[in-house]
């Protein structure tokens, strides 16, 4: 069989599966999340094994302590994954929700009723916990989901989607509704991503590169993340411990993921203040800091700040530092520089706060809050199947409720139109 005979047979198992999805009771589909959360703990050894093989490679092969990062499946990692998917479980149920209603002049009741995408493609890299993630959000919604992950986790991604899987046929619910592409072949992809007649829209996740790539090849609409280059703002009002404790966790707590601060900007008036403590923690912490020509002066020793750094996502343990006159010039920084992605402001000043929260385009903005918390789980939506940085069909960390649609019911009495 060629690879697009494959390809095209994942593509069918999976419309097919979909029809089934669409029409499982929500006690169902809260049963088979419940037995997969419980299922991955009871085989996190033989998960654990599968993904030392995807170490052992990735190590190999020199990948960066961030991707290793992502790759692994701890202890900690596991129990997280289980705890989403039982999270996922307890979310309201948006399958055949009828939000509003309405009844024309003629006497026809108008109304929309939410229904399953059908079915979603992923292609994403190294994270294994994606393919939980997604598979039990994508459940809980009523799609069938296949799954193309990075050749770096393929040991991890089959043996966590087989956990799954087993859990569908206990459960009554077709396994097709949840398929890995069992090969690395780059190619797999591009034969993907001509499945306009099976897939319904496609979500990468990874880096730059491979988001550019998709959407440059994709037949089916694309849903996409190309980087997040996330800023935090201390305003000249900010409670300076807080201050530093949000823009230390923003950068150093996970360094490796997009909602990672990329860009502190601090108000003028404060600097002289604020930079010094914060910068040697940052620096106790292997930050490498790059600055204006403000801050140099103030903090010394640090490298200068171009302007392809404004527009960097580092993903590693680089941050750059901008002074600015105000709030104004904080928000413009961010328009020109930002990917619409994660921006904090820390502040005591409520106008200020209102304003940033109004002002600023991005998908997820916060007050005196962590940019690590632009996160699916961490935000009530159980997991998140990606970020979105574009307006459609959905801005932001994406749950369950974003893998639906829309229909319109008409009740009528015999009306015809004239």
């Amino acid at each position: 069989m060629s690879l697009r005979d494959e390809m095209v047979m994942i593509g069918q198992r999976a419309r097919e599966a979909s029809y089934a999805l669409g029409n499982l009771s929500t006690s169902v589909k809260n049963s088979a999340l419940e037995g997969m959360a419980e299922a991955l703990l009871f085989s996190a050894p033989g998960l654990k094994q599968a993904n030392v093989l995807d170490l052992k490679a990735a190590k190999g092969e020199g990948l960066s302590s961030a991707m290793i990062d992502r790759l692994t499946l701890s202890d900690a990692v596991l129990m997280r994954m289980a705890a989403s998917l039982k999270e996922i479980a307890l979310l309201p149920d948006p399958v055949g929700e009828v939000n509003r209603m309405w009844t024309r002049p003629n006497g026809l009741t108008v109304g929309k009723m939410r229904i399953p995408l059908g079915v979603i493609g992923i292609i994403y890299e190294s994270r294994p916990d994606v393919t939980s993630d997604a598979g039990g959000l994508c459940l809980k919604a009523g799609n069938a989901v296949i799954l193309r992950g990075g050749s770096e986790a393929i040991h991890s991604n089959l043996a966590i989607a087989e956990v799954l899987r087993k859990v569908c046929r206990e459960q009554g619910i077709p396994a097709e509704a949840i398929q890995v592409v069992p090969t690395t072949s780059r190619q797999a992809v591009e034969e993907m991503l001509q499945l306009e007649d099976y897939i319904d829209v496609i979500i990468p996740r990874g880096g730059e590169e491979l988001i550019r790539f998709v959407v440059s090849k994709s037949r089916i609409p694309v849903i996409k993340h190309y980087k997040g280059v996330c800023h935090v703002f201390v305003d000249a009002s900010a409670d300076l411990d807080m201050a530093q404790n949000i823009s230390f966790n923003s950068k150093v707590q996970r360094p490796g993921v997009c909602n990672a601060m990329e860009t502190l900007l601090v108000h003028r008036q404060i600097a002289p203040v604020f930079l010094p403590p914060v910068a040697e923690r940052f620096k106790a912490a292997g930050v490498e800091l790059r600055g204006c020509p403000e801050t140099r002066r103030i903090l010394g020793g640090i490298g200068e700040a171009s302007e392809e750094d404004w527009l960097a996502e580092y993903l590693d343990l680089i941050l750059a530092v901008k002074i600015v006159d105000d709030l104004d010039q904080a928000i413009r920084h961010i328009i020109r520089y930002g990917s619409s992605h994660t921006e904090a402001i820390v502040t005591q000043n409520y106008t200020n706060a209102q304003r940033f929260l109004r002002e600023v385009p991005s998908s997820t903005v916060l007050v005196n809050a962590s940019t690590r918390f632009s996160d699916g789980f961490q935000l009530g939506l159980g997991a998140e199947i990606g970020i979105s940085t574009t307006k459609l069909h959905a801005f932001g960390p994406m749950g369950v409720e974003d893998l639906t649609t829309s229909k319109f019911i008409v009740y009528g009495s015999g009306q015809v139109r004239t």
